[in-house]
């Protein structure tokens, strides 16, 4: 039976073949989404641009704009959630896809419910970072000049406000929240992902990258988010 809390997620599934759009389609409406389907970059494109979508699922190779470009481009306006599918499988191409802004990465051949699964987890993110907290009392977290305002979900440096995608908000969040700990890639992967971390290095690392390139004046050397070679990251204990 469909689950009421999915009636007004509307899914964007995007491919240029389309027996795989359909059959992903059906899966998504069992469970009580909403499902608009494109076939190329650019369809995908506008259909994000008329706003109302609440997560997308994008083919890697498509003709017109190829799903690295289309990402980079949603990125530009929204943090909408985004899943690649692909049939490529190796290492350095989803880094590819996490480097262009994706959340999510399921390679082909796909079973169909792990899918599903991936959509609901990726939407709970986006729900928690969009939405005002409800509970009684502040939820301020700060370093130095780095605060994170988690019920409201706003992150501001320096007074300035900064915008991350929904992973990356959680994971600033839990280091923020345990700041002067070290937390191994694997602690965090498992944290923030819920799963096993397997082959997480790259996945994590990348998201760590993007929130240094938005909290950072030089990434590079970093005053927040630093690393402990060997050991994992962590947000430094900072008073001013």
């Amino acid at each position: 039976m469909a689950q009421s809390e999915n009636e007004k997620n509307v899914i964007l599934v995007c491919d240029d073949d389309r027996a795989i759009v359909d059959a992903i389609e059906i899966y998504l409406l069992q469970e009580g989404f909403d499902v608009i389907k494109a076939y190329n970059g650019e369809e995908a494109l506008k259909a994000v641009r008329q706003g109302g979508i609440d997560l997308a699922i994008l083919d890697v190779m498509m003709p017109k704009l190829d799903g690295i470009h289309l990402t980079m481009k949603i990125r530009e306006f929204s943090t909408i959630p985004v899943i690649f599918l692909s049939a490529k499988t190796e290492d350095a191409d989803k880094i590819l896809g996490l480097n262009a802004g994706a959340d999510d990465y399921v390679p082909k051949p796909f079973n169909p419910l792990e899918l599903v699964a991936r959509v609901k987890s990726n939407l709970r993110r986006y729900k928690k970072l969009g939405s005002a907290g409800t509970d009684a009392g502040e939820h301020v977290y700060q370093a130095g000049g780095l605060i994170v305002d988690d019920d409201a979900k706003e992150v501001r440096v320096d007074g300035e406000a900064v915008k991350l995608t929904p992973i990356e908000y959680q994971i600033l969040v839990f280091l923020l929240k345990n700041k002067g700990k070290v937390y191994s890639i694997e602690q965090i992967y498992e944290q923030i992902w819920n799963e096993e971390a397997i082959g997480a290095d790259n996945t994590v690392a990348v998201h760590i990258r993007h929130i240094r390139e938005k909290i950072e004046i030089n990434p590079r050397e970093p005053r927040y988010l630093k690393v402990v070679w060997g050991v994992g990251y962590k947000i430094e204990n900072m008073t001013e």
